[in-house]
């Protein structure tokens, strides 16, 4: 066998830090290890196995011309210390990818620096935070509405802010006769809005939120983690709206899940352009492409480099892929999507809001508990036994028993259709047999788990056992 790479121990290590004996590990085939892990990934679900309709995160099959594209050696093997001359193919992509952002949202200017949608609101309320202190104003409460991502508040408070919560009303929106007897107390400096909200809805009254904040000196952030639905419909730059982070991840092509890769650029109006972070992509007198650091007024560096640069070589593929009327026919088709679920669910499961939802529908577990004694979680479980991976349950919190779908654009009718079939035989079994789905899975590879003594009782590493 070939010598390890691991250095010797020094000849003075500490007596007490040496092994007596070799570590307990098991002895295995080549055989033996290749099944283990062969067996390991049978058991990921992924897009290429089926739907994944976890609302709020739009899990959207990614063209595999993208990844190739990403793989490319001119994208895949440089480094970001490299000369700038020797990079110019990768600085125009930035620079471009920059304009597409641009002209989808309606902002002035984005940055590509965010390496996730919350690094991304970080990064907004950073720069909210800097031209407030710009003006000589300290004011330190945001606006949270309770139909917001779960990031917002935490993104608010690590900036100093104070997150406030503010209410829905019977619509699902925010309740704007509460917004408009707040608002003007002077102290407000921010609303972190997620539009469409997470139970789906658009804020129809966005335009007129925007122009109350404006009037009272505050800013408005907008979540844009669901802008799938927005896509040449929509932009939120038209709407008023100040900063918007966009999930390069979730909306324009690379694999969401399991940690990364993600990316959160954000863009900006008005006066907030002169915080954005540095460096920015920027053009110099001698025709080349430069990261610019030369910004006075900027919030500084966010990140060590500039981004997740794969993922925004994916994005730029697939805007220029898709174009103008690619990327509103996935917009329409990822609101149809949704609202054919709705319909084929809402006779078996309960709508707290009967407004009209776009690119995902939330269903409520209530009335299914109180009636088979059956909770969101036994359903979700019972739906991995029909081959689906279940949808995101328990939120958002405004929802009891919350049942959140989001299927993309990207499912055909008849995907939808046994999704929808799936459902609505759990339902019908729930009356039937009720212990049956308070015991599923019974066909996945490990049985229900004791979640809270997993949460409890943490299992970070593998030790040998006693034997």
């Amino acid at each position: 066998m070939p010598r390890l790479a691991v250095p010797e121990p020094p000849d003075d290590l500490e007596p007490e830090l040496r092994r007596s004996e070799p570590p307990p590990l098991p002895e295995l085939s080549e055989t033996e290890v290749l099944r283990h892990f062969a067996r390991l990934s049978h058991r990921n679900y992924s897009i290429d196995d089926g739907l994944l309709p976890l609302g709020s995160c739009t899990m959207k099959y990614n063209p595999r011309v993208n990844e190739q594209l990403a793989r490319l050696p001119g994208f895949a093997a440089i480094h970001p210390l490299q000369p700038e001359e020797t990079v110019q193919g990768a600085l125009a992509l930035m620079r471009d990818l920059e304009r597409f952002l641009v002209e989808i949202s309606g902002m002035d200017a984005f940055t590509l620096v965010p390496a996730a949608g919350a690094h991304g609101e970080l990064t907004g309320m950073l720069m909210i935070r800097r031209a407030l202190l710009h003006r000589g104003d300290d004011r330190r409460v945001v606006l949270i509405p309770d139909s917001a991502h779960g990031t917002n508040p935490a993104s608010a408070a690590f900036c100093g802010f104070t997150p406030e919560p503010i209410a829905s009303d019977e619509r699902g929106q925010v309740d704007l006769a509460a917004l408009e007897a707040r608002v003007p107390r002077g102290d407000v400096a921010a609303i972190m809005l997620t539009n469409p909200n997470t139970l789906g809805i658009f804020e129809s009254d966005i335009a007129r939120i925007c122009e109350l904040l404006h009037a009272h000196g505050g800013f408005v952030y907008a979540d844009g983690a669901n802008m799938n639905a927005l896509l040449g419909i929509s932009r939120p730059g038209d709407h008023g709206v100040d900063v918007l982070h966009l999930n390069l991840h979730k909306t324009f092509s690379t694999p969401h899940g399991g940690g990364g890769p993600g990316s959160g650029p954000v863009g900006v109006r008005g006066e907030l352009v002169d915080f954005l972070p540095v460096p920015r992509v920027v053009e110099g007198e001698d025709g080349l492409l430069h990261l610019s650091t030369d910004f006075p007024r900027s919030i500084g560096r966010v990140a060590a480099f500039y981004g997740n640069f794969g993922v925004m070589v994916r994005a730029a593929a697939y805007i220029l892929e898709m174009g103008p009327e690619g990327l509103r026919r996935a917009g329409e088709d990822a609101i149809l999507a949704a609202n054919y679920v709705r319909k084929g669910l809402e006779d078996v499961l309960e709508l707290s809001y009967e407004t009209p939802t776009l690119h995902e529908v939330v269903f409520s577990g209530r009335r299914l508990e109180k009636e088979t004694g059956c909770r969101t979680l036994d359903l979700a479980k019972r739906l991995i036994d029909h081959g689906f991976h279940p949808p995101t349950i328990y939120f958002p919190l405004i929802v009891p028993g919350a049942l959140m779908i989001e299927p993309t654009e990207t499912e055909s009718r008849e995907e939808l259709d046994a999704f929808v079939a799936a459902i609505r035989a759990v339902v019908e079994e729930a009356h039937r047999d009720p212990e049956t789905v308070k015991g599923a899975p019974w066909t996945a590879p490990v049985r229900r788990l004791d979640e809270v003594k997993a949460n409890r009782q943490l299992v970070l590493r593998w030790e040998p056992s006693a034997d």
